[in-house]
């Protein structure tokens, strides 16, 4: 397969602070005369590396996710290779017509309306008249603004506009697709629509590079996982490999952070028991499941209530439970779950579980994301699959005249 994206030792620093204050000409003598020392010594700016020798390469067909904490030089590098930012050091080449979504409304004008615009940012990103306008009715209704599209954009709210963005740099048909950070901003529903139409962009051999903060979409969409950590390059592989380090790095530094929380209690991720992993194994099914959801209570509560779900990856409670007059003291305690069968399909889910003090609920937590795995599913993450694996029987039975007359 061909190198689409090669960058060899990329890096980019930044100065730190403010610009200088505007100065009168006697201020600027004033200073000079009482201190010439000082005047004459000019003070050096701080600086540091948003990025900082990274090396890869991208194939041809390949879908990348690219996974780091906030400010770990994810979207600066998406920046670099989408020529809008130039490298301290380094280089990069791209080969073939690149399509960017890095910020909500690139290219967009507030007063112009909706068609204005899409006619704009279709141009920015190298777009014909005559390709706008084949594609205009299918981008319009892609981004569920038809009723609105004569309006100005000012008066779209921060979806409407992130919508009708995707929609123009989805349907540019580049070879290459950068995407940062910008389903969040969407509901559900959209972001299923938005991962729908990157999957159909992938499978038609197109590259895509991927920037989430939610682990689910990068197991869902991609093949390949880099983790950018502090500018530089931590981990390269495939995607639920690097995923899992990626997570359990996270969760070790957050123990802390999760234990200065403020409020009466404070979860720390959960387990399942005799397990080394937040994976359900569906090939090696132990008589029960135990999850273990272990909290740090601060102060004493005497009547609570305990909330717990199983959610699915697009945010629907599959399952859920509440547990009221609840005594808890001070100290370390474990809420234990024991299921006989969790009849769930392969993929990804997310635990939440909080607590009412009587004043207050707890910050819920979803950390680490519970996978459901089997090698004999050959497909995890069909969606025709649905989230439920039950036990049935099925036959075809066959009417006789009587019983059809009878009907």
């Amino acid at each position: 397969m061909t190198t689409v994206i090669q960058a060899e030792k990329l890096s980019k620093r930044y100065r730190i602070g403010e610009y200088e204050r505007y100065h009168a000409l006697r201020d600027v003598l004033t200073r000079a005369l009482r201190s010439p020392l000082s005047f004459l010594r000019r003070s050096q700016p701080e600086t540091f590396w948003a990025l900082k020798e990274v090396s890869l390469d991208v194939r041809e067909g390949e879908v990348v996710g690219l996974i780091g904490r906030n400010g770990a030089g994810k979207t600066t590098l998406l920046k670099i290779l989408s020529r809008i930012t130039r490298p301290t050091g380094g280089w990069a080449e791209i080969h073939g017509r690149v399509g960017s979504l890095l910020e909500v409304g690139t290219g967009f004008h507030p007063e112009l309306s909706g068609r204005e615009n899409v006619f704009l940012s279709g141009a920015i990103l190298n777009m014909s008249k005559r390709e706008i306008d084949r594609k205009f009715d299918e981008m319009v209704a892609f981004a569920e603004v038809e009723k609105f599209i004569d309006a100005p954009l000012k008066h779209y709210s921060t979806g409407m506009q992130m919508r009708l963005a995707f929609a123009v740099a989805a349907h540019l048909e580049p070879e290459i697709l950068l995407v940062d950070e910008v389903l969040a901003v969407g509901d559900a529903e959209f972001q299923k629509k938005c991962l729908g139409k990157m999957q159909d962009v992938s499978k038609s051999g197109r590259t895509i590079v991927f920037v989430s903060h939610q682990m689910n979409q990068i197991r869902r969409l991609c093949a390949r996982a880099i983790w950018i950590d502090g500018g530089g390059l931590r981990r390269d592989g495939a995607a639920a490999v690097v995923v899992n380090e990626y997570e359990a790095a996270c969760l070790s530094l957050d123990t802390d952070t999760i234990e200065q929380a403020a409020g009466s209690i404070a979860f720390r991720p959960w387990i399942i028991e005799n397990s080394q992993s937040n994976e359900l194994n569906l090939d090696e099914i132990p008589e029960k499941t135990v999850l273990r959801f272990r909290a740090h209570v601060k102060q004493k509560i005497r009547k609570g209530v305990l909330f717990i779900a199983l959610r699915s990856n697009e945010n629907t409670i599959l399952w859920s439970n509440m547990y009221h007059e609840l005594q808890l003291s001070p100290g370390l305690v474990d809420f234990v779950h024991s299921f006989e069968r969790l009849p769930l399909n392969p993929g990804v889910y997310v635990w939440e579980i909080r607590v009412f003090d009587g004043d207050h609920w707890s910050q819920h937590t979803q950390i680490p994301e519970f996978s459901v795995v089997s090698k004999e599913d050959s497909n995890v993450f069909d969606d025709l699959k649905g989230c439920l694996k039950l036990n049935f029987s099925f036959e075809v039975q066959a009417q006789t005249a009587l019983e059809i007359e009878a009907s």
